[in-house]
């Protein structure tokens, strides 16, 4: 376990240095700068402007600069919130986004898998046409309808739930809910379909013939194997939504990370982008190494090798 997950750290680095170039030169060879949208200003202004944000320099210069500063956990100071430093502007942000996403996370995870494994044991019937229903038409409903939907219905026609805010548990509710919406008819139907597979297996056949009931079975075997497939797919969804949804958070009123990170590319502030691709890319690695590791948790038969 342990070279492999030496191995997987090293590599793990050589990623992020690889995203954070070519966000670089992405970035550089777009046309326009941070500045551009600003009043018409003298040339000595605007070289003092680049000089304070190392841009005044060749790209290479400024490559280097950059790379530097991100060695010593700088991830530079945003050009569009004057002042304020991009880690600070992540540490103002990212905690609503983390515990939203978290939230959702949870509930599209645990009712996808729930959905899913119940569909499948009841094949054919009402059940399986209803989940399947929904999470076509949770598909297919974008968060910008649904979100208001949400709102109209729980909130001004019930008045179960406030309208938006953050801090309460009930304010975290519908925009949990309506970000999770999805990704719990993607989990239902990937789930159902490995499900499916797996109860064809001979494995199961043989914990049938010892006495087991469909219920044992599926609990103490089939799970396990059926819910590999999901485990992919929530390594990246996990830092996904982790990360914040603009839409999501525009429409409940919510301070979150989703707006600054999408504002990053109209502003062309480059170091937020910058450091919005760096969290991202970071989550992406560690809960794909986590995805690994549980592999080898629920199937004795998956190694990790060095």
């Amino acid at each position: 376990m342990l070279p492999f997950l030496l191995r997987r750290a090293f590599s793990s680095v050589i990623v992020i240095f690889c995203v954070i170039s070519i966000t670089f030169v992405l970035a550089r060879i777009t046309k326009g700068g941070p500045f551009d949208t600003d009043k018409a200003v003298s040339d000595q202004v605007m070289k003092a402007k680049l000089a304070r944000y190392h841009l005044d320099g060749s790209v290479p210069q400024q490559y280097l600069a950059y790379v530097s500063a991100i060695a010593h956990l700088d991830l530079g100071v945003s050009t569009r919130y004057r002042d304020w430093r991009v880690s600070e502007l992540l540490r103002q942000k990212m905690p609503n986004s983390f515990a939203l996403g978290t939230l959702s996370f949870l509930i599209a995870s645990c009712a996808g898998v729930f959905l899913g494994s119940l569909a499948a044991m009841k094949k054919d019937t009402w059940i399986d046409r209803s989940a399947m229903f929904g999470a076509l038409l949770s598909i297919s409903i974008p968060s910008f309808i649904s979100g208001p939907f949400l709102i109209a219905v729980f909130a001004l026609w019930l008045g179960w739930l406030p309208v938006g805010g953050w801090g309460t548990a009930s304010q975290m509710i519908l925009p949990a809910i309506c970000l999770a919406a999805p990704y719990i008819a993607y989990v239902a139907r990937l789930m159902r379909n490995s499900l499916l597979d797996v109860l064809k297996s001979d494995f199961l056949r043989t914990a049938r013939a010892k006495g087991l009931t469909e219920t044992q079975a599926v609990a103490r075997h089939a799970i396990k194997v059926a819910i590999l497939p999901v485990i992919t797919f929530l390594g990246p969804l996990a830092a996904h939504l982790l990360t914040g949804s603009m839409i999501v958070e525009s429409v409940f009123n919510i301070s979150g990370a989703g707006m600054i990170f999408v504002n990053s590319i109209q502003n062309r502030d480059v170091f937020l982008l910058g450091g919005a691709v760096i969290v991202y890319c970071v989550l992406l690695v560690l809960f794909n190494l986590f995805v690994d590791v549980i592999y080898t948790l629920l199937d004795k038969r998956i190694k990790l090798y060095a």
